[in-house]
């Protein structure tokens, strides 16, 4: 069973959301949450497996909320994504530095819903290549310039090449057919580079990718 908690100050958005979700055999929705602090106390209480978390909320918005839940170390099981109004949302960016597995557009239908709570229970980043490649390079321009990152000296070649076509928004199977190795290969090089940065997720290794300065916006164009 996959346990599903919910933050967001509108009423019935969280009432729709939890009555699809509600309605699935393999999912249970746990606890709602109208504001960040809210939200911060029921990851605590009901450590879900997946957390939809709304950005814009009062007292504590959703990217500290995710922040502070992604840090505390007896909640590293649970998966946070961030719900936005917009695709190209510029506080998205923020959330996945933040430690978010990804981010979902609340007028999706039911069935992406419930296909991207799944998804994510399963441990996978929700990014699609299409969404990430406009994303991360729409706002990591107004990042600071390259940064050293802890790790990023500890890759090999072929990590770093894996690394930089993940964050082109390239998925394992296209990638495996663009240098010619096995995508269990390709999943064994970004494993291994999630390791040596610490990143939690795919997510947050494209983040890391981009201010490291492995890839710059547009490059993927």
């Amino acid at each position: 069973m996959i346990r599903v908690a919910l933050a967001d100050d509108q009423e019935l958005v969280r009432a729709g959301f939890a009555a699809l979700l509600d309605a699935e055999d393999d999912i249970e929705v746990v606890g709602e949450a109208a504001d960040g602090e809210q939200a911060m106390q029921l990851a605590a209480a009901a450590t879900p497996d997946v957390l939809l978390m709304d950005i814009r909320m009062p007292r504590l918005d959703g990217i500290e909320a995710t922040r502070r839940i992604a840090a505390s170390p007896g909640l590293g099981g649970v998966r946070v994504v961030i719900l936005t109004t917009f695709e190209l949302d510029e506080y998205v960016f923020e959330g996945l530095r933040a430690g978010a597995y990804g981010f979902l557009v609340k007028d999706t239908d039911a069935a992406e819903l419930i296909r991207a709570v799944r998804v994510v229970a399963a441990g996978e980043a929700l990014l699609s290549p299409t969404v990430t490649r406009r994303l991360i390079a729409e706002f990591a321009s107004r990042t600071r310039e390259a940064a050293s990152l802890d790790g990023m000296d500890e890759l090999t070649p072929r990590e770093r090449e894996v690394v930089a076509l993940i964050a082109s928004g390239l998925s394992n199977d296209e990638i495996s057919g663009k240098i010619y190795v096995s995508p269990s290969t390709v999943k064994t090089h970004a494993a291994r580079a999630m390791t040596k940065l610490r990143a939690r997720d795919r997510a947050q290794l494209v983040v890391f990718a981009y201010q490291a300065g492995l890839v710059r916006p547009g490059w993927a164009e």
